[in-house]
């Protein structure tokens, strides 16, 4: 008799994305990355544990970093190495067993992924869209989904990027253009999100 496995609620208005937190960090630029990286990191670990008090789906969508025979497992222990920059990152935001996780092997967490698919069984049209980095993949994955008419959440404080500056300018252009609300997330009230996703809902139907 096998044990019946964890599971989230089958439905829900809102989901949290986390963005390629699931990282090595090794590369050219990881020490510009790496402190922005970490903060965001706490950040998202906080807001994950308030949205899921609620019932909020999380999705880690995560760049499978060119390893086509691996699983999320295999990234996860890789990513925890004692000799990876990352693994601070890791530890500090290492998915739940009832979480939720889609690999892409592109910038954006749409391109060549399931992440529609799981969505549209969720019946989620508002995302809270966190990660790595600002001005890449968070950029990329905001507009394919703004460009499906998801609502779009892209706290501030949740991304992260090379320099402040290049966040900065992210937001900004994510903000403007796809209509996210960057509002930090240390501001966020969870309920009152929760009623704006389902008036979004009675408003797209």
């Amino acid at each position: 008799m096998t044990d019946k496995l964890l599971h989230v609620a089958e439905k829900s208005s809102t989901a949290l994305i986390v963005l390629d937190m699931i990282n090595d960090l090794e590369f050219e630029d990881r020490d510009y990355l790496f402190p922005h990286a970490l903060k965001a990191a706490e950040n998202i670990a906080s807001l994950k544990k308030r949205v899921k008090e609620y019932g909020i789906p999380v999705i880690y969508v995560n760049d499978n970093y060119g390893r086509w025979q691996s699983d999320f497992q295999e990234l996860i222990t890789h990513c925890k190495r004692d000799d990876v920059k990352g693994k601070p990152v890791t530890e500090m935001i290492e998915p739940d067993d009832d979480d939720y996780f889609v690999l892409k092997p592109q910038f954006s967490g749409f391109f060549a992924t399931p992440l529609d698919i799981l969505l549209d069984y969720l019946e989620v049209k508002t995302l809270i869209i966190t990660g790595v980095a600002g001005n890449m993949c968070v950029h990329f994955t905001a507009n394919d989904a703004y460009m499906r008419h998801y609502q779009l959440f892209v706290p501030g404080d949740c991304t992260a990027s090379n320099s402040s500056e290049d966040n900065e300018l992210a937001l900004h252009l994510m903000s403007h253009v796809l209509k996210a609300d960057i509002t930090n997330s240390s501001d966020y009230n969870v309920e009152h999100l929760i009623d704006r996703a389902r008036k979004y809902d009675q408003e797209n139907p």
